[in-house]
Order: structure tokens, then sequence, then C-alpha cells
């Protein structure tokens, strides 16, 4: 069962986008794939809305998630969200697997 988070980063003047630019570029998203139990870690940008830009955010459990959070990296990861003064909303989904 794994846990997928949809984070909506929202800013002003291209700032979202910017932000997602920088934590590819700093290496930030290739250390977070690189965790163990990380199973997605992706960006996509709303048409409707220029300035949101969306993570999905996919863990193989609770567990994998909240050492996550615990990381180093989520620190880098505020101080950024915080440098392109950024407006977060999350949602979070269980995902089932049928059997």
């Amino acid at each position: 069962m794994s846990l997928v988070v949809n984070i909506y980063y929202t800013g002003k003047d291209g700032s979202a986008r910017k932000f997602a630019e920088e934590m590819v570029s700093s290496g930030i998203v290739d250390r977070v794939r690189a965790e163990e139990c990380n199973e997605r870690y992706e960006y996509f940008f709303p048409m409707e809305d220029e300035e949101t830009v969306m993570l999905m955010d996919k863990w193989k459990n609770q567990e994998a998630l909240d050492l996550h959070h615990k990381s180093e990296m989520m620190q880098e990861i505020a101080n950024l969200r915080n440098k392109y003064e950024l407006k977060m909303r999350v949602e979070r989904f269980t995902e089932f697997e049928e059997k």
C-alpha cells in the first residue's frame, strides 16, 4: 500500500516554476528519488494556472514518508519554498491494490 501526496506550490510571477527548476538543478530532486522507499517524485504544471506547480510524491509506506520528513533535505526544500514565497496545499491518498 503506497502513499501518494500531491503538493500544490503557488506563487507569483513564475516563482513556483522557478522553485521546481531550482529543485531539479540543485540536485535535491535526484536525492529524493534516490531514497530507498521513494516511488515517484515528479512535477506537473496545470494548464489553467500558470502560477502553480504540482508535485506528485509517492512513498512505499508511512514510515518511509516520516523518514523523508526528518531528513536534512526537508530544510533545504523549506528554504527554497521561503525563497520563492510559495503557498502550499497538500492532498494525500492511499493507493490500494486489488487482489
